[in-house]
């Protein structure tokens, strides 16, 4: 018997969330459990490290399985990913030690959230990032996010659903920034970049809260990325719908200390649609690496 791990990559849109489910509907796990048998011939259940939602996107998750299979742990992934779907395949595999268990280890786990920012949603971006027409002011939404790096109580910014023994978690680093997507020709016209092209009648653009620069720089793709050594049931989608209500004027950046202070869900903003969430890194702490996976054979201590 040995323990093997994989990393999964997968678009989740036409998966039901990665837990498998009795009711048999889609899932990331039900899947590669069906695979996993039907390949090895055993009862396969996987063990996976995020248990992301329905529609949420995933770069490297992590799942560990128990199999007698003769087949190497580094030609799983070979194996697999000629049976696996198109929207799942498997990045890496490897044996791991018996013990090992991906959610009970050391690690600080990276999310991404994208929003689309422009006049008008676009096909390109719809199945991997949340559409907004209105301008966010992104160095407010980066300001917001200051006040949520640390240890905190974030009951405000966890789904009443959640099943989790303590609000505590820990933010190790939160980052906003913009991604220019480029504007169509016709766009360019509502924009004058001279004086004699500001005097030439053409349609006016109407004022916002977040005011004419950010409207300017549209489209553009805005990232949200949180690194954290855990998170609670929707906390990343519920950071991000509050971080846009700061980046349209609806709440100031300093407003995060109260919400976070009145641990309740009803203070923080939306919960942001799970298109635009990816889990994106996925790193294991170097102490918990060197007892996790034992050394290749033939390879030794190194001085």
């Amino acid at each position: 018997m040995k323990r093997v791990m994989l990393v999964a990559a997968y678009d989740g849109r036409d998966f039901a969330g990665y837990q498998a489910q009795k009711s048999g509907v889609r899932t990331v796990e039900g899947v590669l459990n069906q695979t996993l048998s039907e390949m090895t011939g055993e009862e396969i259940t996987v063990t996976g490290a995020s248990r992301t939602d329905a529609g949420v996107h995933a770069r490297c998750n992590l799942a560990v399985f128990d199999t007698e299979s003769q087949i190497p742990g580094d030609r799983f992934s070979h194996a697999l990913n000629i049976r696996l779907p198109e929207d799942l395949k498997i990045q890496e595999s490897f044996e791991v030690a018996p013990d090992f268990h991906p959610r009970r280890c050391r690690s600080i786990k990276t999310y991404e959230y994208r929003i689309y920012n422009a006049p008008f949603p676009s096909p390109v971006y719809c199945r991997y990032a949340a559409f907004s027409y209105t301008p966010f002011d992104v160095e407010k939404m980066a300001e917001a996010g200051k006040y949520l790096v640390g240890e905190h109580d974030f009951t405000s910014f966890s789904s009443v659903y959640s099943q989790a023994l303590s609000p505590v978690r820990t933010i190790t680093d939160l980052q906003v920034w913009e991604e220019p997507c480029g504007a169509p020709i016709h766009m360019k016209a509502y924009f004058p970049e001279t004086e004699e092209e500001e005097k030439t009648p053409r349609p006016r653009k109407r004022p916002d809260p977040a005011g004419d620069a950010a409207r300017a720089r549209m489209p553009r793709m805005i990232v949200i990325r949180v690194s954290g050594t855990g998170f609670l049931y929707n906390m990343v989608r519920i950071i991000a719908g509050t971080l846009m209500e700061a980046g349209r004027g609806a709440i100031a950046p300093g407003d995060m200390k109260k919400i976070l202070s009145a641990r309740d869900r009803r203070a923080a903003g939306p919960t942001a649609p799970a298109c635009g969430l990816l889990l994106a890194d996925y790193q294991i702490f170097p102490d918990q690496k060197k007892e996790a996976f034992p050394p290749a054979a033939g390879e030794g201590e190194k001085a």
